[in-house]
């Protein structure tokens, strides 16, 4: 119950939910600056620029602080949150009533694309069974690369991993310089981190992930040779969903609740009307996203649902600053997927 209790400690760090004392914001929790987290939040913002929304996209450690802000972060309606950490809170939720209360109105608004698991290691390391006894780079404590690592090595049972708890820039730094033999790192496919050419091909690999027992819990998943310029290779490997969160605010119980369910019925809109183009011209894990393909045992937000309403529009005006100066008009989302991603919302709660 160790992550059970540190979301809980988490939520006494953030300001209780209050009445409007100022300027409306709206915001989304990301990931860090190398993550891909963040350049989806970016996107997004862009978009929103054109309609008069402004989104401000806020770095952070990852998933459990993007879990517990839009639960009660001041001003932050959306966070973007790894399935495993969803699967995790919701598993334990149910035997945890301090836990249940603490998730109590959060809601899913969309599953997003899958999150490759890089592990990059020495060459000397074939597998991750020859992580054991060896110094692993596992994330920030508590984010959600290091709930990852630690429940896919627990899955596998390597003994006596020695955990370097660090973020993902100083891990390769460390890598390189040898201090460590490997890393974890949990982003989507193609991680800008891992361009960096010093990033030895001759020294350094991908690890395959193909353990059977993972894939009870995780997607299988391929990163394609070339993708990173020390890999020149296909590696197997598996996947979570990024999914984004959202609240379940009441328009009837304030002016706080209102002006915020109002951002979320509006970037819902703002988001499936542009898929498209977000597809052509935003980071390259828009091709992948599913709208449709929603994480089970969590409901939708009342607010996501009103904003893919017939008749529910917003102006939206053309800027060269915004996601692409050559991106075309935003068309109307295709009425047969618009029909089934409906019904799986409400199938959804």
């Amino acid at each position: 119950m160790r992550y059970a209790a540190f979301f809980l400690a988490m939520l006494a760090l953030f300001s209780p939910q209050q009445a409007i004392s100022q300027s409306a914001e709206t915001n989304i929790m990301t990931g860090g600056p190398k993550g891909t987290y963040i350049k989806i939040g970016r996107d997004l913002a862009a978009l929103g620029a054109e309609c008069g929304r402004n989104l401000i996209v806020q770095e952070s450690a990852g998933s459990l602080e993007n879990l517990v802000a839009v639960k009660k972060r001041t001003f932050t309606q959306f966070g973007i949150v790894q399935s495993d950490v969803l699967e995790y809170v919701r598993t334990y939720a149910n035997s945890d009533p301090d836990l249940a209360r603490a998730i109590v109105g959060v809601r899913s608004m969309f599953p997003l694309y899958n999150e490759e698991v890089h592990v990059l290691a020495k060459w000397d390391i074939a597998t991750l069974g020859g992580l054991a006894r060896r110094k692993v780079a596992v994330g920030v404590a508590d984010s959600g690369t290091y709930l990852t690592a630690t429940l896919i090595l627990d899955i596998l049972q390597v003994p006596e991993v020695e955990k370097v708890l660090v973020g993902a820039v100083d891990a390769l730094e460390m890598l390189k310089r040898g201090e460590i033999d490997a890393m974890f790192y949990v982003t989507g496919a193609p991680a800008s981190l891992f361009s960096d050419p010093e990033i030895d091909g001759s020294r350094f690999h991908l690890l395959p992930i193909n353990e059977k027992p993972l894939l009870a819990t995780y997607n299988a998943a391929e990163i394609a040779g070339g993708v990173y310029p020390f890999q020149p290779d296909s590696v197997g490997v598996v996947a979570v969903k990024a999914v984004l969160m959202t609240f379940d605010y009441r328009k009837d119980k304030n002016d706080y609740h209102r002006a915020n369910c109002k951002a979320v019925s509006d970037f819902a809109n703002i988001l499936v009307s542009n898929l498209d183009r977000l597809r052509e011209s935003g980071h390259p894990k828009w091709k992948n996203v599913d709208l449709t393909a929603l994480p089970p045992g969590w409901r939708v937000g009342d607010c996501v649902k009103e904003g893919l309403q017939p008749g529910y529009e917003l102006a939206c005006r053309r800027d060269a600053s915004t996601l692409t100066a050559a991106a075309p008009a935003s068309e109307p989302v295709d009425q047969e997927y618009l029909n089934l991603l409906k019904q799986r919302l409400g199938d959804g709660g």
